[in-house]
């Protein structure tokens, strides 16, 4: 049935206001970033934990039991993953450290050198401590504006440093009563919903969760998986810094490629300082290294946990991690997967519900009989010559 102008009127000025809602909303959290982060990250703990919590209710226990064993559960392993990791991690920092020195030699004798033979350009005379006082006194004032940026954001990071300490403080306790009261979080939210659409938003929102859950969940998996393989194949390989460049490389593997191109760009650094020189064995050694993580990844890793639930492409997981960096910052950052992947699913209903338009349909299909002509078992009607069998 067509619509009156003024109701098409109406209905686009209806829509309008979602759209406005959804500006200022977002307007909201770009303000209230720095201050969502922990609430964030505190209902994604209670998240991860809710279905934990729903088994032990099932087998008797108490909500408030469930939870507590639960959030028990989650602290103890953290801090387990803390006293085996910082152990570790500082030492490889140590070496690191340690290294600068051999490393800096090696650059100012080797790696400099070496890259203005390839390539005609003159990098040393950069490195001279007069060519670089005559530099910062010929552009003393894009200098001084450098300082000013950066003294100032010095003066800021103490500010960053406390919020930080703070928000740290406040995710357990946080996430302790989202997760005590999730249940009464998901009730008063459904019962906001119109009633006429509860059964579509219901529908999206189970599907959402599943999407999110095997993303997520399964993701995480895979950054600990390939962590594990990169640092323990490293080190085995004889990488000093093999240990520290793997946890890098696996950490942060949930964006495509990102991993895996960063920790080679690393592990080829480390092994070129280690080594003084181009010790072809050990460049050899890490490419097996990451060749095995990689085909891993594609082949077991991904397909078995992760699986293809999501339906991301990953170029659309990179846009989605840059924009909401850009965006919000670390909070964006945060959300970007999960918007991402609760978004693909709202696409993946707005393309069934285009199909079944008028748009898409048009107001009258056209009966098509040349499909029918090699399937002589389907009778047409008007159509002369039919096998009824």
């Amino acid at each position: 049935m067509t619509q009156s102008p003024e109701a098409e009127i109406a209905q686009f000025l209806r829509r309008m206001k979602y759209v406005a809602v959804f500006l200022l909303v977002g307007w909201v959290v770009w303000l209230l970033a720095p201050i969502l982060t922990p609430f964030v990250m505190a209902l994604a703990l209670a998240w991860l934990g809710d279905p934990l919590v729903d088994r032990l209710e099932a087998r008797g226990l108490s909500r408030n039991t469930g939870v507590v064993l639960v959030f028990v559960a989650m602290v103890l392993l953290i801090v387990g993953l803390m006293l085996v990791l910082v152990p570790m991690i500082e030492r490889q920092i140590t070496t690191l450290l340690s290294t600068l020195p051999q490393a800096q030699a090696w650059l100012m004798q080797v790696g400099i050198p070496w890259f203005e033979q390839k390539t005609g350009l003159e990098v040393m005379q950069w490195m001279d401590p007069d060519r670089l006082i005559d530099w910062v006194r010929n552009h003393w004032q894009q200098a001084g504006g450098f300082a000013k940026t950066f003294f100032g954001y010095v003066s800021r990071s103490g500010f960053t440093v406390v919020t930080w300490v703070v928000n740290m403080l406040l995710l357990p306790i946080l996430a302790f009563y989202f997760l005590r009261d999730w249940d009464k979080l998901v009730e008063r939210v459904a019962s906001v919903i119109p009633r006429n659409h509860i059964g579509t938003i219901t529908n999206l929102a189970r599907e959402s969760n599943e999407v999110l859950g095997a993303f997520i969940r399964g993701q995480f998996l895979v950054m600990v998986a390939l962590g594990a393989i990169y640092a323990a194949g490293l080190s085995l390989v004889g990488l000093k810094l093999g240990l520290l460049i793997g946890l890098v490389a696996g950490l942060i593997s949930f964006i495509p490629y990102l991993g895996a191109t960063t920790g080679i760009l690393m592990a080829i650094v480390a092994a070129l300082v280690q080594a003084q020189g181009f010790d072809l064995k050990l460049l050899v050694l890490v490419g097996i290294v990451f060749t095995v993580g990689q085909l891993l990844e594609s082949y077991v890793l991904t397909p078995r946990i992760v699986g293809d639930k999501i339906g991301l492409h990953p170029v659309a997981v990179i846009f989605a991690v840059m924009a909401g960096g850009q965006l919000f910052g670390f909070l964006g950052m945060l959300l970007a997967l999960p918007v991402a992947a609760v978004s693909n699913v709202l696409l993946r209903y707005a393309h069934q519900r285009y199909r079944q338009s008028d748009l898409y349909v048009g107001e009258k299909t056209p009966i098509v009989l040349d499909a029918f002509v090699d399937q002589p078992n389907i009778i047409v009607p008007g159509r002369q010559g039919s096998d009824p069998q």
